[in-house]
């Protein structure tokens, strides 16, 4: 049995059988609570999920059934701990939270770990609908109004309309910067495609950008703009701020491009020599010849760059927050500024899930191109 499952799987019975904090019910959002173990929280049902989870680890189970039964216990638990946390609740002032602990995360994290171990055998398609189906599932679990006294979800409910607004926002922001990363990487990979001489310096800018902290870079991209707008204040009119979007978006962007003009440059090094030298001896353009055979030779080297960037794009935007661009991020930094665990979670957690459909999105594009 591989690593890569028996490492999730001890993750989730460590979260289910240690004596872990697993729900937590405190008198509101910011005071600390009274730790309930996994045991006291699920009674006699946790064997269950506890059953539900061994039977996703034999090799003899079919890929498919092992990361459904690991689906089950992810939400069953997660089921049994939103009903507990409505019982908990129950007489308290209407200000009391029930919040879930660490033993709960390790569960969870590990249950769905495993569901995706044992999923990742299926092929890119296989994994999409695994992916698909963990949405509809917890989609489904929500609707039932089984977790709603979560503190978390409480959370989301008085800030609902500021959330949704938040996630489009950074994937407005997210394609922005990629967009930009491509405007920049694209040119450059070809001059450096096409004069060789030219992909060490470009490449070794790009490289240079990497070192630096992501934070560092944001942060010096404020004054940096701040007195280009100083020397020129017709930009003001385009919309450019020194606090906002465009730092972020820049400084996101430059980060992106190595990966885009590295898979870039690589793709069109890749054709065959031989297809080349025989679409050259037929009498094709440069230009026909790139379109019909170096870019389509190119495309899954490509592919590859760019769902690195795309996760990266998602992950680094977080860092907007700090800036004054909105999105995610916002909301991570101002639960850390209020030491608000729920609201940090209510920006982390989609940063996290739109990372993994991305990825996953790409890599099943990936694999069909």
């Amino acid at each position: 049995m591989s690593t890569t499952v028996l490492l999730p799987a001890a993750v989730a019975f460590a979260g289910m059988l240690l004596p872990l904090p697993w729900l937590v019910v405190a008198p509101n959002r910011l005071l600390p609570g009274t730790s309930i173990s996994a045991l006291a929280t699920l009674g006699a049902l946790l064997p269950v999920v506890a059953l539900l989870t061994l039977a996703a680890l034999p090799r003899r189970v079919p890929a498919p059934a092992a990361a459904c039964s690991a689906l089950a216990a992810a939400v069953l638990l997660a089921g049994l701990t939103g009903q507990a946390a409505a019982q908990a609740l129950q007489g308290l002032a209407a200000a009391a939270r029930a919040g879930v602990g660490f033993g709960f995360w390790a569960a969870l994290v590990g249950s769905l770990g495993l569901c995706a171990a044992r999923g990742a055998s299926l092929g890119a398609l296989g994994r999409l609908l695994l992916l698909l189906t963990v949405a509809a599932s917890f989609a489904l679990l929500l609707a039932s109004g089984a977790l709603h006294s979560l503190s978390l979800l409480v959370e989301y409910r008085v800030r609902a309309e500021a959330v949704q607004a938040a996630i489009l926002q950074h994937l407005v922001l997210s394609g922005a910067a990629l967009m930009a990363a491509l405007l920049l990487a694209v040119p450059l990979a070809w001059a450096a495609f096409r004069q060789p001489r030219l992909a060490a310096p470009i490449g070794a800018v790009f490289a240079t950008v990497q070192v630096v902290p992501a934070l560092a870079l944001f942060a010096l991209l404020i004054p940096l703009l701040a007195a280009l707008l100083a020397s020129f204040p017709a930009l003001r009119e385009l919309g450019l701020a020194a606090i906002g979007p465009a730092p972020a978006v820049m400084a996101t962007a430059a980060y992106l491009a190595l990966p885009l003009f590295r898979s870039l440059l690589g793709g069109l090094a890749s054709a065959d020599p031989d297809a080349v030298a025989a679409a050259r001896a037929i009498g094709m353009t440069e230009a026909r010849l790139t379109a019909e055979i170096r870019v389509p030779l190119a495309m899954p080297v490509f592919a590859g760059g760019l769902r690195v960037a795309v996760v990266q794009s998602i992950g680094l935007m977080t860092l907007g927050g700090l800036v004054g661009a909105g999105g995610l991020g916002a909301l991570v930094f101002e639960g850390l500024a209020q030491f608000a665990t729920d609201l940090m979670l209510l920006g982390a957690l989609p940063i996290v899930a739109l990372a993994l459909a991305a990825d996953t999105a790409i890599g099943a594009a990936e694999q069909r191109a």
